[in-house]
Parts: structure tokens; C-alpha cells; sequence
């Protein structure tokens, strides 16, 4: 920090001399140590302010034993459902002077293990947004002894803090607006093979049959090159309605179908998943399931400062909530009717 009209940057001896104190004494006021004279601690203080002394964050970490950063792990920041999720987390977490080191996996499970162990040696904690990894690297990562949170998965039996989000309610709605619609015959456009939110969308989907649904599986994945690739094997399938893993598989299937002379939803009807901002705008506006990405990110965010704190025991503790998922809403826009 240079101070006003000093054109040099100021120093903790500047404000050492300043206060009339040791450098020692000075480096226990900015940590906050209560054991310094109120009097001297004081003469510090406004030192500091009139000099416009700001320190190190890095050399306050190292004081502390902490770096002050927080890692995140996202399998793809192109995907709003990430990048609102940190844009979030990052907001909530910067209340308590924390930086956030982001990287991303570009959806490869293989090299998430080691991105997620870069991140630990410069982290204090880290987040992990719905992990592609095998369950035994994230089981070593558990072990590792660094607060570890993971958003959008569940791995029973291992030593986990998560929060996420009900993708199975969401799948649920999505049965019943169809089957209330009069389709009886459905197709699923598959998610990434490692995603969990993929396998509790699945699992809703076996329960289809007690909507009077027939779900037909095909295999696909998240981006709009691979919903608009999978049209021509979606129309084959002879469904009535396709249920797209995501909103921007959805618009790619829009806008394939659309080549082919395929009208949504008077030939087949078709809804998204995760409510992006396109999905309003599209044509016909897609039917969706809104997903709070906002409120995950600062749920994890407090999650995780708690769990860096040790604070979970009580009312607020992490396990309530990893016992709740976050609701989410479907939205019925105009890709969805009746049957022809």
C-alpha cells in the first residue's frame, strides 16, 4: 500500500516508528493478539490508519498458519451452473477476507485428483463442485486431513461433508408435468458417465413407470455439440418427449431438430435441466428445472468456513446440512404440450 503523498510504499517499521513500538508489537495488533497494552495496542492502530498501512495477506497467513485461500474445483466453468456456483461462494467467503483459487477439470476425471491435490498445498480449504473422480481418489482426498467440502455428490460410507441440491425431486416434476400431458413414451439424453447429478437423475427416471412412463436411455453428455449430435438417435427412439440432461443439450437438440423439420413441441416435446439464462429465450422458451446455483455457492461457502473453524456440533452443524438438499422448481414454458 503506498501511503498519500509518501510515494513509497509503507512498511511495518514505518508504523513501528510511527507508534513508537517494536515491529514484534505491531505484527501482534494486526493478528490480533489480546495481550498487548490496550494504550500501546492503540498507538498502533492509528498508526496504521494514518499511514494507510495495509499487510501482506501472505505474511498474515504465514503468522497464522493459514494461507487465507480457499481452493474450488469445478469440472467445467463454461457451464453457468459452476460459474454462478463460485461467483457466490467467492462473494460470501470474501466477508471473511478469504481469497478463491479456482481451476477446472474440463470434465476429465482423470486429472481432477491432481488438480485437487495442487489446490491443497496452497488452500486452507477446498471445495469440490460435483467431482467426476472414482470414489476411491476421493476417498484418499478425505483422508488428507484439509477441510473438504463437495457440492452435488454423495458417497456413502466415506467421511464426507456435502451439500447439493434435490436433482431427483427435480427429475420427479419433470415425470409428472409429462405424464400429466398425456406422454407415456420418454427419452433421456444421458449426462457425463461420472456425474452424480447424472445418476440421481437416473434414479428418479426408474421410478418412472408409477407416472406410466417408459424411459428409453440414451447415452449423451452436457454440452450443446453433443445434444445436437444425439438428435438423429433421439428421434429413433420413437419417444414422444425428450428429457435433456441439461439446458444447453436441450438447446442443442432444438436446434438440430429444427434442421430436420422436427417442431417443438407439436412433434415431440422436450424440457432442460438447470434454468440458464438462454432457456428463456429460445424458441419456443424451454421448459426447465430451475436450479438455486446462487444459493449453493453460499451454502457452501458457510459450510466450509464452519468446517475450517471446527464449528460442527449444534443447530448449525455441517451434518444438518448435508441432510438437506436445496429445492428446485420446474418451470413449464411453451417445448412442452400434449402429444400429437
Amino acid at each position: 500500500m503506498v501511503a498519500k503523498g509518501r510515494g513509497k510504499r509503507v512498511t511495518i517499521g514505518d508504523v513501528a516508528r510511527a507508534a513508537d513500538a517494536s515491529v514484534t508489537t505491531v505484527s501482534r495488533v494486526l493478528n490480533e493478539v489480546t495481550t498487548v497494552d490496550a494504550a500501546l495496542a492503540h498507538r498502533v492502530r492509528q498508526a496504521i490508519a494514518d499511514l494507510g498501512y495495509r499487510p501482506s495477506a501472505a505474511a498474515q497467513g504465514l503468522a497464522r498458519g493459514r494461507s487465507g485461500t480457499l481452493g474450488v474445483l469445478v469440472p467445467d466453468l463454461a457451464n453457468p451452473h459452476f460459474s454462478d456456483l463460485v461467483k457466490a461462494f467467492s462473494a460470501t467467503v470474501r466477508d471473511s477476507g478469504a481469497r478463491v483459487l479456482v481451476m477446472d477439470s474440463d470434465e476429465d476425471p482423470d486429472v481432477e485428483r491432481d488438480l485437487a491435490e495442487d489446490l491443497i498445498r496452497y488452500a486452507d480449504g477446498l471445495l469440490l463442485c460435483a467431482p467426476r473422480m472414482p470414489r476411491a481418489d476421493l476417498a484418499a482426498l478425505a483422508s488428507r486431513g484439509v477441510p473438504l467440502l463437495v457440492a452435488n455428490r454423495r458417497a456413502p460410507g466415506l467421511a464426507l461433508h456435502t451439500v447439493g441440491v434435490d436433482f431427483h425431486q427435480g427429475v420427479l416434476a419433470v415425470c409428472g408435468h409429462l405424464a400429466q400431458l398425456g406422454h407415456r413414451r420418454v427419452v433421456y439424453l444421458a449426462g457425463p458417465e461420472g456425474s452424480w447429478a447424472n445418476r440421481e437423475r437416473l434414479r428418479a427416471l426408474a421410478g418412472a413407470e408409477a407416472f406410466g412412463l417408459h424411459v428409453t436411455v440414451l447415452a449423451c453428455g452436457s454440452t450443446t455439440d453433443e445434444g445436437y449430435a444425439a438428435a438423429e438417435r433421439a428421434l429413433e427412439a420413437e419417444g414422444t418427449a425428450l428429457v435433456a440432461y441439461n439446458d444447453f443439450v436441450a438447446l442443442g437438440l432444438l436446434s438440430r431438430l429444427a434442421e430436420l423439420g422436427v417442431r417443438v413441441p407439436e412433434d415431440i416435446s422436450l424440457t432442460g435441466f438447470d434454468e440458464i439464462d438462454l432457456a428463456r429465450f429460445s424458441s419456443p422458451p424451454l421448459t426447465t428445472v430451475a436450479v438455486p446455483r446462487s444459493g449453493l455457492g453460499r451454502a457452501a461457502a458457510v459450510a466450509l468456513v464452519r468446517l475450517m473453524d471446527g464449528n460442527t456440533d449444534g443447530d448449525d452443524a455441517l451434518e444438518d446440512v448435508d441432510a438437506e438438499a436445496l429445492p428446485v422448481e420446474l418451470h413449464v414454458r411453451g417445448s412442452t404440450s400434449a402429444p400429437s
